[in-house]
């Protein structure tokens, strides 16, 4: 529940809290289980809550897309597509798929949650999250997107002072900006995985604030294509290539609860956003 209240979730529906009480007392009734835990200040979800809550968002999804599969063929999209994403990309790509998607379906509604973070879709309701990073085994369905490798990158003023790093052995010895989140640098070297340890005066918890500082010449930074992109082609950032290493590649992933009756508006914006990013231009 994301609402945080009976009354929130009541003004959310556009009904009364007597209602919403009623109807939630009803379920539990019929499931013979408590799915949240109430007191006057606070509201919570029980075990038998956090494990009936992806079932419902399945049969919420099952009738938006009965709906949609009635009336969109006509009037295009429509209801409220919940979607998260890291910020960087989210500013970059995410906002301009949803603005399209919004300007020829003016029924639709985007909640658009942009989180370094990673975000629950189930308990936080949303329909899928677009995340950037190696997927592991999970009860949810993850399809990838894109390419996203990650970018060693520094600042042409950055270069001009301290020169750029040719070799691993080079890298170390320059000052880096390191991201909270990346405790060392994943490279690729003869076949094998290696993890590099940096050091620099600046870390920082966003890649916003990393991409921020490497254009002012704090140090080398590595984040991923689509972090550093627009920078790159204008001149601002310069890409920085060794020759005895690459960094580890990554993708751009979209998450799901479940595929089985996904509404349309969510295929739409996965489509777009594929669309999208495979227009890009990688290095």
């Amino acid at each position: 529940m994301t609402a945080g209240s009976l009354s929130a979730a009541a003004r959310e529906m556009g009904t009364t809290p007597m209602l919403v009480s009623r109807r939630l007392a009803a379920l539990e009734a019929e499931l013979g289980a408590r799915l949240f835990h109430r007191t006057t200040r606070s509201l919570s979800l029980t075990p038998e809550g956090e494990a009936f809550l992806p079932h419902a968002a399945a049969l919420i999804a099952a009738r938006d897309s009965a709906f949609e599969s009635v009336s969109s063929a006509g009037s295009g999209l429509s209801g409220v597509l919940k979607v998260t994403a890291p910020n960087v990309i989210g500013h970059a790509v995410i906002v301009p798929v949803v603005a399209g998607l919004i300007a020829d379906n003016p029924a639709l509604r985007v909640n658009l949650v942009l989180s370094d973070d990673r975000v629950d879709i189930a308990s936080m309701g949303l329909d899928v999250a677009i995340r950037v990073a190696p997927m592991k085994p999970s009860d949810m369905i993850a399809t990838r997107l894109a390419d996203n490798p990650y970018i060693l990158c520094a600042s042409p003023a950055y270069i001009a002072r301290f020169g750029e790093p040719a070799t691993l052995g080079d890298l170390v010895s320059h000052p880096c900006i390191k991201l909270h989140a990346m405790e060392t640098w994943p490279f690729v070297r003869g076949g094998e995985l290696e993890q590099i340890r940096i050091a620099g005066p600046l870390s920082a918890s966003t890649v916003d604030a990393v991409r921020a500082a490497c254009l002012v010449g704090v140090g080398v930074a590595m984040m991923t294509y689509w972090d550093v992109y627009e920078q790159i082609e204008r001149g601002e950032l310069k890409r920085i290539v060794l020759a005895d290493a690459a960094p580890v590649e990554l993708g751009i992933w979209a998450v799901f609860l479940t595929r089985a009756q996904m509404p349309v508006r969510v295929r739409a914006f996965i489509d777009a956003l594929r669309k999208r990013l495979l227009a890009g231009t990688l290095p």
